[in-house]
């Protein structure tokens, strides 16, 4: 059994070979060639926790088994542990033993990354130069990188409801992403922000909209990452309602728990049409993206185990091809 630390797996995975993952992981996803079980979710009260259970098993050239084990324990701070640790758990299709390990952690931060870095990627203008980003919490760098690993920004605005995060999350991305070549400036506010950009993300668990749809220029590329529960909002109704298209990672997981485009179809603003489908049916040609420069579109992820299986298991794969990695026996 493999063992991968995050240090290990940054080292030789990419955020290009990402992006390629999560695009092979949804096709497979909207062809059907996926089993992905509700998530579990098993209450801890003693300790004030809770513990969930993520598996997948995906077909195809890159046949995939696994399950991502995420927990959740606030109190887990005044110990000086993670508070949502994650630890993904690899088996081999063929046997069903599992065949490695991996920071869970890491993982899904590349790997939600790298669903709205292939969403940019298809869906946003080949010529886009400015982009935004909005919320620099745990998974503000990846969604930083995979934008620049799929446009050559020169330019992204950061926002922060906290203006000294956004101005430290800007002077770290000048170091962390020099290769880019890009600048990073914080801003003082969202539509600062927004305000001609060209491709747009927003990573918060806001409640409320982060930015205003009358700032979103047309042409612009919108990704909504951040929100997961029925109450959270991140992006404008008024946007949804005048977005040329709108598209999804999952159908079925959109919505049943990103509020921001379930409330806009309970409020009789939009209909069930006006979404036009999932990334993996755009990858299929089954759904049209972009139709002209001057779209508005917009992606929604709420994140699904598919991603989690298939990148992982490119993951194990290219570690063992290295040599990288501590082999173990039970």
């Amino acid at each position: 059994m493999l063992i991968l630390t995050k240090e290990e797996m940054s080292q030789f995975f990419t955020m290009n070979e990402a992006i390629q993952a999560d695009k092979d992981a949804l096709e497979i996803y909207s062809k059907g060639g996926a089993n992905v079980p509700l998530r579990t979710n098993l209450d801890i009260q003693k300790q004030g926790g809770q513990s969930l259970y993520m598996p997948a098993y995906a077909q195809g050239e890159f046949e995939s088994l696994g399950v991502k084990v995420v927990s959740v324990y606030p109190n887990n701070i005044e110990k000086g542990l993670p508070s949502v640790p994650a630890t993904m758990i690899v088996l081999n299709p063929e046997t069903g033993i599992v065949d490695a390990l991996l920071d869970g952690t890491y993982l899904t931060q590349v790997r939600t990354g790298a669903v709205q870095g292939a969403a940019t990627d298809i869906l946003a203008n080949k010529d886009a130069t400015i982009g935004a980003l909005i919320g620099t919490g745990g998974q503000a760098i990846k969604q930083l990188e995979a934008m620049l690993a799929v446009r050559p920004l020169k330019e992204v605005r950061i926002f922060d409801v906290d203006r000294s995060r956004a101005e430290e999350f800007a002077i770290a991305m000048k170091k962390e992403l020099k290769e880019y070549g890009s600048s990073f400036i914080a801003v003082a506010s969202s539509d600062e922000a927004v305000k001609d950009a060209d491709i747009i993300t927003s990573v918060t668990t806001s409640k409320v909209p982060t930015f205003s749809a009358s700032a979103v220029k047309q042409g612009a590329h919108v990704n909504g990452v951040g929100a997961y529960t029925p109450e959270m909002c991140e992006i404008p109704a008024e946007l949804i309602v005048k977005a040329d298209k709108i598209i999804f990672d999952t159908m079925a997981g959109v919505l049943a728990e990103a509020g921001d485009f379930i409330q806009p179809l309970e409020n009789n603003l939009v209909t069930r049409k006006e979404y036009h489908g999932e990334l993996g049916q755009v990858i299929l040609g089954e759904v049209e993206g972009r139709k002209s420069a001057n779209d508005i579109t917009i992606f929604k992820t709420v994140g699904s185990a598919v991603l989690d299986v298939v990148t992982a298991q490119k993951i194990v794969m290219k570690a063992r091809s290295l040599g990288i990695g501590t082999e173990i026996n039970l």
